[in-house]
């Protein structure tokens, strides 16, 4: 019976027209990037102080540098400087040029200290939606919720548009969630309060992740088995492409808005060349749609410049299915093996969020935002080096002793003093954890079955949850470059169980690749 990979094999496992669709589905990868990590730009806080009415004027009449104004109008050093003002009217005549509060202190006592009434002041020639809506001080918790609410959008968005890609197609969901995506990024640039951005935020998380899913998804469909682990590490590859991308466009787009919608409208464009992706053939096949799985592999084999078989119109799904298969988020705990590989995958997913957002929001060497943005992306590259080695090693042994790694350098840093040997062993963790991310992805698609892939990548929405609010406390506390304490100490426990689990995990091999579209894992039959 001639099946999918059979046919690749003779018109093409990785031609002319996988590549050029592998490449459109790249710049979806790369778009990703901004939105899972634009709040380190998007909500970044600078130094600020509280807006005092008569200093500017004060200053200026007193030829202050900026150092001499904050030494006599400002309280500090500390939070108070920032969320604390003199109570003093600043526009009387009486005040001199020369420690103008030493004639209002009586007795010696300190001055009363006040709220910032008139609102604040920010150190930072761009903007951000932590200076434009003032969410500092008693408001500061307000930028992890900005956060939370992309995470929790892709916590609910992404079994919902697993399902979706599951039960009407890779092609239709990915339009949809990429329509949906770009609309909602220009909306979130335009939003005129805090209220009207959590909720185009949380409407984003719901189909972005969804939609990165369902491109990475139907690129490993299309070629053939001797590419597909080829191909899906470079369509995450092209997500840490995407954050090099972010850390100069930031840099040169200081405002949030401008930022916010120069990542955003690019995505429409890729709607007109995904217009021209055709549907997954496995997918129609599990559908029993095999007039159309037929086309469009005779399309591929014309746009490769091969023939195809003659005997195209035998093309079967390799599973050995009957009726129409339709999705079902019970399907994915049915049999024991796939009730196994869903709780591990699960579980992987959850501790390799934590470790990584954790590392890429508080690695930072140079105290420049930009600098320290870019360095921690460029730490991703060496990821490259799982094409070299999975086929020696597989699946198993690569995941468990990068889990290890990442968990372990976590942990280590927890007693490392000295600041440039705790970023040396963060950055070890975040190229472990990248690693991770990359097998988990890989395993995830082999091991399920082509009509309920997309649920299967759906788990990976546990991740979303986990992620919290870490992006916030980096973008407010990134001068320091550094965590607080016991936030440190949890975040780099977090992932060194996750090794010990994957032992029980089979191993993909070459002869093993999308083992649940193989009648050995039928799903037919109840557990």
């Amino acid at each position: 019976m001639l099946t999918v990979d059979d046919v690749l094999k003779q018109v093409g496992e990785f031609g002319w027209f996988q590549k050029q669709t592998f490449l459109i589905l790249c710049l979806l990868s790369a778009a990703f990037a901004p939105i899972y990590v634009g709040i380190v730009f998007l909500a970044f806080t600078p130094d600020h102080r509280c807006r005092s009415p008569g200093v500017a004027e004060l200053s200026r009449r007193c030829g202050w540098s900026l150092a001499e104004e904050l030494n006599y109008t400002v309280p500090g050093p500390g939070p108070e400087s920032q969320c604390l003002r003199y109570e003093v009217d600043w526009n009387q005549s009486t005040l001199g040029c020369l420690d103008p509060l030493a004639s209002l202190a009586t007795n010696g006592s300190p001055l009363p200290l006040g709220p910032c009434e008139q609102g604040w002041v920010y150190d930072t020639p761009g903007s951000s939606i932590v200076t434009e809506f003032n969410l500092v001080c008693d408001d500061s918790w307000k930028v992890d919720l900005f956060q939370s609410c992309v995470n929790l959008g892709f916590f609910l968005g992404s079994l919902g548009v697993g399902y979706i890609a599951d039960r009407f197609g890779r092609k239709v969901c990915l339009l949809a969630t990429t329509l949906a995506c770009a609309s909602l990024g220009v909306l979130t640039a335009v939003a005129p309060d805090y209220t009207s951005l959590l909720i185009f935020r949380l409407l984003q998380g719901l189909v972005s992740k969804g939609s990165w899913m369902a491109g990475y998804t139907l690129i490993t469909e299309f070629v053939g088995l001797g590419y597909r682990r080829t191909v899906a590490i470079l369509y995450q590859m092209a997500f840490t492409v995407g954050l090099v991308l972010l850390s100069g466009l930031a840099y040169i787009l200081p405002h949030w808005r401008w930022l916010q919608l120069a990542v955003s409208l690019p995505i429409f464009l890729l709607l007109f060349r995904f217009w021209f992706v055709p549907e997954s053939p496995r997918w129609l096949l599990s559908q029993k749609r095999n007039t159309e799985a037929i086309k469009i592999m005779d399309h591929i084999a014309q746009k490769n410049g091969k023939l195809p078989p003659a005997d195209l119109k035998m093309l079967s799904l390799e599973e050995d299915v009957t009726e129409k298969l339709s999705p079902s988020f019970i399907d994915l705990f049915r049999t024991p093996n796939l009730r196994k590989y869903t709780f591990i995958l699960m579980y992987l997913w959850f501790t390799s969020s934590v470790v990584y957002q954790g590392l890429i929001m508080h690695v930072g060497a140079t105290g420049n935002l930009y600098l320290d943005f870019l360095y921690s992306a460029l730490v991703e590259f060496p990821q490259f080096i799982i094409l070299v080695t999975i086929d020696r090693f597989g699946r198993r042994y690569p995941l468990a002793t990068s889990n290890l790694a990442a968990g372990l350098a976590c942990f280590l840093m927890i007693f490392i003093p000295l600041p440039w040997l705790n970023i040396m062993v963060a950055c070890v963790g975040r190229m472990g954890i990248t690693i991770v991310f990359q097998m988990v992805c890989l395993v995830n698609a082999e091991l399920f079955p082509t009509f309920i892939r997309g649920l299967g990548a759906g788990c990976r929405g546990n991740d979303a949850a986990s992620s919290r609010d870490q992006g916030g406390h980096f973008a407010r506390d990134h001068r320091g470059c550094r965590e607080p304490a016991e936030e440190s100490k949890t975040q780099r426990k977090q992932d060194l169980p996750s090794g010990s689990n994957i032992r029980t995990q089979h191993t993909g091999s070459r002869e093993r690749c999308f083992a649940g579209d193989r009648a050995a894992e039928n799903l037919g039959q109840s557990s």
